[in-house]
């Protein structure tokens, strides 16, 4: 069954109320950053954040409704299960997405994009989406045509500085948290929603946006939303512009990936430029750079 989103509006004074009441169900509470409580059960997940939205989201979240907020709280607007507007259309919204992390070659790459009210639809309409499932060419054509119409930030590691910033087994998720952060720090106002494609423990990014003023949700697939798939197409623009850059500059055609073509790019590479000249095109830590190491020149 397709998961659902309802966004109720909800007074505030009425949290503590609701919080007592699912206190008596089978739900676990977790915490959620600008929230004041958040639950998980009966196949839901519904947070109540302190600006009165309450949302709920799963297989079926009227059910719930129905069973937990319409005895127990006065809700300002009563939706319906089948034509609840998903949280990403009601007002602005930010997603952001990364490309680049499996790439032996070229930059590490977070866009977050952010849409105005009405921007959202705009994009369902087109034919954005995510870039994984795009050609080159499409997302080139695409990305420049996003960065143009809507707002955007770009946070990006070149070689040299993923290579002096990656210290040691197990940083990649921090590094690509604190792009995250920078991205969305730079578009968000106070009482924005960001959405970010999930990529790690959600404390990873929380904790570093957790003095903003922002509803903030990581989940997987998240490209499935516009904000998220507008990013990521963007992010992967810079990334294959990045990359052409690159080739030119060095003479050799860098495949993208970490495959059997990225290590013949590599040994290509290494024959025109030596070990030495790794850090300026590739991210050191790979198993691709061992693979060089221990080959028989």
């Amino acid at each position: 069954m397709a998961q659902e989103t309802l966004v109720l509006r909800v007074d505030p004074a009425r949290a503590a109320a609701l919080r007592a009441r699912l206190a008596g169900g089978d739900f676990d509470f977790r915490p959620v950053p600008h929230a004041l409580f958040s639950v998980k059960g009966e196949g839901v997940v519904a947070t109540f954040y302190a600006s009165g939205k309450f949302v709920v989201q799963g297989e079926n979240p009227g059910l719930f409704v129905e069973h937990w907020v319409e005895g127990g709280v006065s809700v300002a607007a009563k939706p319906k299960a089948h034509a609840a507007a998903p949280v990403e259309a009601d007002g602005p919204r930010i997603g952001s997405d990364e490309c680049g992390k499996g790439d032996y070659f070229g930059p590490l790459v977070v866009c977050a994009v952010r849409l105005e009210p009405g921007q959202t639809d705009e994009l369902r309409r087109s034919e954005v989406r995510d870039s994984k499932t795009l050609s080159d060419e499409a997302c080139l054509r695409l990305g420049a045509a996003l960065r143009s119409r809507y707002t955007h930030a770009i946070e990006a590691l070149d070689p040299p500085a993923y290579n002096a910033t990656y210290k040691r087994p197990g940083q990649l998720n921090p590094m690509l948290a604190d792009l995250h952060a920078r991205a969305i720090r730079r578009l968000a106002r106070p009482g924005d929603r960001a959405l970010v494609d999930k990529f790690a423990d959600e404390r990873l990014v929380a904790s570093r946006l957790a003095d903003l003023d922002l509803e903030l949700e990581q989940r997987v697939r998240a490209e499935s939303e516009p904000a998220v798939a507008a990013a990521s197409v963007i992010a992967r623009e810079h990334f294959l512009l990045a990359m052409k850059q690159l080739s030119q500059e060095a003479g050799v055609d860098l495949a993208k990936g970490a495959g059997d073509p990225t290590d013949r790019s590599a040994r290509e590479y290494v024959r025109l430029h030596g070990f030495d000249g790794l850090a300026r095109v590739a991210k050191l830590h790979f198993k691709n750079t061992q693979k060089l190491r221990q080959r028989s020149w």
